[in-house]
């Protein structure tokens, strides 16, 4: 069975789960603030929302990509994803540049 999160859009899930797995995404949130670690704490605040209404937790990520636009400023994300994470559960993550449609967002999580 496939349960599915309505999103901000029609077109998009929040969330998706079958059995057990869970997949979802979070980018920067709206209205977009300058700082990448404040766009990073919000986003990632956005999917600890997410995984609690799927009736999970960030302690049971198996995966994470992570696309932020400037790697300059990849030392904020770091700083955000380092105080987010479970520390006795750390994830598999990677990280990867991606050019926005929107100078202002500088990051996103799949």
């Amino acid at each position: 069975m496939i349960g599915r999160f309505p999103g901000l859009t029609p077109t998009r899930s929040r969330a998706v789960v079958h059995d057990d797995l869970v997949l979802t995404v979070a980018v920067a949130p709206d209205p977009v603030t300058s700082s990448m670690y404040e766009q990073s704490t919000e986003a990632l605040a956005r999917i600890d929302e997410s995984l609690a209404l799927c009736g999970s937790d960030k302690s049971k990520i198996l995966s994470a990509i992570v696309y932020i636009t400037d790697m300059k400023r990849k030392g904020e994300m770091n700083r955000a994803w380092d105080e987010w994470i479970d520390p006795k559960n750390p994830t598999d993550a990677g990280l990867h540049r991606r050019r926005s449609r929107t100078a202002a967002y500088r990051w996103r999580l799949w």
